[in-house]
């Protein structure tokens, strides 16, 4: 029973950051409903849930959003929610006759989450677009990277799940909860390029203070600096420093043996490349195991950079609980944690339109009104 629990949120189904923002809120312990097109509903036995964790914790039902009877069933859905999350192309709901307009005037209290990559207007809203070109457009993407090489796409954490889904849940939990006092809803417009140019502002308040380099590569927090980076050790694989505080700068001199005065230049940009390559050559000397041997535990700022596979195994990890095996999957457990109503797992994934009748025997239907939807196409 989480801390959302009695929250009821449609999840009309999409890409990426829409399912990840819906897995956040069930994992909260909202009951969410996520709506599969009828003709993508091709049965599967629930015995064996699909191995999508970012799909856990939620109820399926397939709806023929372009049949009237479907849309009639949407909106009775609807009427009973207190949030509805979309990820479709501007204007696409509003020709479905399942726009803000059309939802709000069933349920004035909706919030209406809309997901999309550049936003509901501008130059680019109605052009496709993916992670890499978000965080591009957000300026988030030019300053990732080492010196005098290319930008790297930080996989799609930045635009899609930390700009994109993050932000919409935040949305959708700060409008539900503004409802609750208005009785009003709205529509939450999370853009993946407004969320991830809003995680950049650390980084434009170090550029109105002097002390960022428009250069890639060659700052505090952009490998640019010997003790901000990570290292290649003796078997091939990496470990990862951050001794940025003095007492912290300090450890890693005692524990690297790192007593030369050359050293004393923490903060010379004009020795970094220098530093950096002689600490580079200095973690070549050990295998990752023994690196950590040495240096775990301390207050150097350190850990090893493990692998998908690997971080489940690790101590750390496994103390707290990280990662769990749930379905036959393991996955992140849910974050963050509560000392009352704590977050859970929830259902298992669902294929899609697995529940269709549970759900329709929820909104009041009678088996022979789902036959007819069935017969009909309208549902799945």
């Amino acid at each position: 029973m989480g801390p959302l629990d009695g929250v009821r949120i449609i999840e009309l189904t999409g890409l990426g950051p829409g399912p990840f923002c819906a897995m956040m809120l069930a994992d909260m312990g909202a009951d969410v409903i996520r709506v599969d097109r009828a003709g993508s509903v091709r049965g599967g036995d629930p015995n064996v849930p699909p191995a999508d964790p970012m799909s856990r914790g939620r109820r399926s039902i397939g709806i023929d959003l372009k049949s009237s009877d479907g849309v009639e069933t949407l909106m009775r859905l609807i009427e009973g929610a207190d949030g509805l999350i979309e990820g479709f192309r501007p204007g696409v709901t509003e020709r479905l006759g399942i726009g803000p307009d059309h939802c709000l005037s069933r349920n004035p209290r909706l919030a209406y989450g809309r997901m999309t990559g550049w936003g509901q207007e501008g130059p680019y809203a109605s052009t496709a677009g993916h992670d890499i070109n978000y965080i591009s457009l957000a300026g988030a993407l030019e300053p990732m990277g080492r010196r005098g090489e290319s930008p790297v796409p930080p996989l799609n954490l930045v635009g899609d799940f930390g700009g994109g889904g993050m932000y919409l849940a935040f949305g959708m939990v700060c409008a539900i909860l503004e409802a609750r006092s208005s009785g009003k809803g709205q529509v939450i417009d999370a853009a993946m390029v407004d969320g991830a140019a809003s995680l950049t502002t650390f980084f434009h308040g170090f550029r109105a203070m002097g002390v960022w380099n428009d250069e890639r590569g060659t700052n505090l927090l952009d490998t640019g600096a010997h003790f901000y980076d990570v290292y290649e050790t003796s078997d091939g694989k990496y470990v990862s420093i951050g001794s940025i505080e003095p007492q912290f700068y300090a450890e890693l001199r005692e524990k690297l043996d790192l007593d030369e005065t050359k050293w004393d230049q923490q903060m010379s940009r004009n020795a970094w490349p220098e530093l950096k390559d002689d600490i580079a050559a200095i973690f070549k000397t050990k295998t990752r195991d023994q690196w950590c041997e040495l240096i775990e535990g301390s207050d150097v700022c350190f850990a090893p950079v493990l692998s998908l596979e690997e971080a489940p195994q690790h101590p750390h990890n496994q103390a707290r609980g990280t990662f769990v095996e749930a379905h036959g999957v393991v996955q992140p457990r849910p974050a963050p944690r509560f000392s009352r109503t704590d977050s859970t797992l929830g259902r298992p994934p669902a294929h899609a339109g697995q529940h269709t009748d549970d759900v329709l025997a929820d909104l009041g239907y009678d088996a022979d009104e789902i036959r007819a939807l069935r017969e009909s196409g309208a549902v799945g």
